[in-house]
């Protein structure tokens, strides 16, 4: 006769043989796939990115519904995807890694219903929630269903969208309605050479349109990096990616209640650094790397750069001030004269409202010779997508600091987190110029008649831009009005930045009573 020592035995062995199931739930030559083309399996993903030891997997058996049509042979543990929860520097995360090893890692039903659960938890508990993507679609043995499935994806991405971080890392194929769940996340990571995301493939472009393009070509990392902006980041392997994720988090709150982690700062919030003082050129019209304004006056010279293959005319991307994360957008003057495009416009107005929705502070280094002219700008809607940066700036209610380096010319002043539209510090170079235009270009306005009816044209316009430059190319009849609140030595940037940040951390600004604004989409 059993003794109840030896049922309980049985049942903890089976239990140990249904998670053993769960764990290798793909075929073997399925997982010999995945690891010749260099990828991690679902689950190594997901531990590689938490903390060690701290994964507590989610809804590890369950199964997809025996009414599938064609699947009835087969009915793996946990699906095509693995979810659960863990900690990332010690601070909680809600993921889902999509599984290529099981069915292709296509979308069904009880897949999608994993997912939602672990995206409601993160929501209902405040944290962030990392998405793996690593699958071929939906699933199409369950039809529409599957369809429903993306759908209550997308609603719930919508939902939590400035509420918790949302971080996709796509490590695999991402293709058709997929990809528009990334795409509504917070930031999209991608790996070079394994990953793409197309709405549509190869074939199909070539069947419509008559183009022969590559799917690394179509959409790939490199492109979605370069060329679209779908990626904000990209790393040359699995672990450099899921290393890059957990850095990025760093730099986020755990909510939209909350603030970042503040740091105990190993660099001394007085350092000054004199090489700031002589690296504006005395050239105007010659350029400079921003990036060397940048890591001089933050924490260290950490400097997580986002999007930083994407319209390199302006620089945006994560750093620390005092040990507080900060984000930072500044004018580019090496790419393109640092002038402000439709590209740079939408990656600085996503990043600024970015960091608005989850209360980091914004940092803005202003050298801006106004917006890029031409019919390929005005036709693409540069009134349209420029505005969208003006209006993020504006709405962003979290303390907003501003340097301007150099120039600071006409509408794309205003835009830059200018005094205008509530900025709340506002600091300038003795190199700044702060004008309706340049100096050549307002004399030549200016003055027109007069230099046409002068005998000696040459020497009086040289004489009128000297008057101009006298007049305006500085930033005291900006800082005689308060529109700059002082002008400083460029030396001693980073220790009346952290200053100014500490005074404004305090800041409360109310919000008028509305459902939400119209931004120019």
């Amino acid at each position: 006769m059993a003794t109840e020592a030896d049922s309980t035995g049985a049942k903890l062995r089976e239990l140990a043989e249904l998670r053993e199931q769960a764990r290798h739930a793909g075929s073997e030559r399925a997982v010999a796939r995945q690891r010749e083309q260099g990828k991690l399996l679902a689950r190594e993903r997901v531990e590689r990115l938490l903390d060690p030891g701290s994964f507590v997997e989610l809804d590890r058996y369950v199964r997809h519904r025996e009414s599938n049509f064609g699947m009835l042979e087969r009915r793996p543990y946990g699906d095509a995807v693995v979810t659960g929860y863990g900690t990332i520097f010690g601070r909680k995360v809600f993921v889902f890694s999509q599984d290529f090893t099981v069915f292709g890692g296509s979308l069904s039903e009880v897949f999608a219903e994993k997912i939602c659960k672990v995206m409601d938890l993160a929501v209902k508990y405040g944290c962030p929630v990392i998405g793996i993507n690593d699958s071929g679609g939906a699933r199409i043995q369950e039809g529409v269903v599957s369809l429903a499935g993306y759908a209550e994806i997308f609603w719930r991405n919508v939902q939590a969208s400035g509420v918790v971080p949302q971080i996709s890392l796509v490590m695999g194929p991402c293709a058709g309605g997929a990809v528009y769940s990334p795409a509504i996340t917070d930031f999209v990571f991608m790996v070079e050479g394994s990953s793409y995301m197309f709405i549509t493939g190869p074939d199909v472009v070539k069947t419509v349109t008559g183009e022969e393009v590559t799917f690394e070509e179509l959409g790939g990392a490199a492109t979605h990096a370069a060329k679209s902006g779908v990626a904000q980041f990209t790393a040359a392997d699995e672990e450099a990616c899921l290393e890059d994720a957990r850095y990025l988090l760093s730099f986020l709150p755990q909510n939209n209640n909350e603030r970042a982690p503040h740091t105990t700062p190993t660099d001394s919030p007085s350092r000054e650094d004199a090489e700031l003082d002589t690296l504006v050129p005395d050239n105007p019209n010659k350029p400079y790397d921003m990036h060397d304004v940048i890591r001089r006056v933050i924490d260290d010279g950490e400097f997580l750069e986002v999007h930083d293959r994407f319209a390199t005319n302006i620089v945006t991307g994560f750093a620390r001030l005092g040990g507080h994360a900060v984000g930072v957008v500044g004018n580019q003057p090496s790419a393109l004269a640092g002038v402000l495009d439709i590209d740079a416009s939408n990656k600085a107005a996503r990043f600024v409202r970015t960091c608005d929705a989850f209360n980091v502070p914004l940092v803005t280094f202003v050298d801006v010779p106004g917006f890029l002219p031409g019919t390929a700008q005005e036709w693409g809607g540069i009134i349209r997508h420029g505005a969208k940066l003006l209006y993020a700036f504006a709405e962003a209610t979290v303390p907003k600091l501003t340097v301007i380096t150099r120039k600071a010319y006409g509408g794309a002043y205003d835009v830059m987190s200018s005094k205008h539209i509530r900025a709340d510090f506002n600091f300038a170079w003795p190199t700044a110029e702060v004008a309706v235009m340049g100096p050549d270009g307002a004399v030549n306005i200016v003055f027109r008649r007069e230099l046409e009816d002068s005998e000696n044209g040459d020497a009086r316009r040289a004489e009128l831009i000297a008057d101009y430059k006298e007049r305006f190319a500085n930033p005291y009849a900006a800082a005689e009005r308060g529109y700059v609140d002082d002008v400083i030595e460029p030396r001693r940037t980073r220790p009346v930045l952290i200053d100014a940040l500490e005074t404004a951390l305090t800041k409360s600004e109310p919000r008028p009573r509305r459902k939400h604004g119209n931004i120019p989409l």
